[in-house]
């Protein structure tokens, strides 16, 4: 799998340039960038791709001095499984907080 990246999405394709999973983050204010929708595509579920994908965009983000704030439901939940990433958080407490509160179901359920 090859992930591709631009300001706004990052996202991953297969052998074919195909695109099989996708990070949506736009820039909010400067220097903070919100991750909204992370999506899968369903023949491509439980390989993992979600988490790869959002650790390279955290990735991103830390060598580029950025921040996140978290609307998608599965990064929510990938920051709390993630402590050692909480750096790239705009404000980890408040993250921290939304995890223990959320109880619904992770993004990712739409394609296409």
């Amino acid at each position: 799998m090859n992930i591709q990246t631009n300001k706004t999405r990052t996202w991953m394709e297969d052998g074919n340039g195909v695109t099989v999973a996708l990070l949506d983050h736009p820039e909010v204010r400067p220097g903070v960038v919100n991750l909204v929708h992370t999506e899968v595509d369903p023949a491509m579920g439980g390989r993992g791709l979600a988490g790869e994908l959002t650790r390279a965009v955290a990735e991103r983000l830390r060598a580029e001095g950025l921040r996140a704030e978290l609307s998608c439901s599965y990064s929510v939940r990938w920051f709390a499984r993630h402590p050692e990433y909480a750096d790239v958080l705009a404000d980890p407490e408040a993250e921290a907080r939304r995890a223990q509160e959320y109880g619904g179901p992770a993004c990712g359920l739409r394609w296409g």
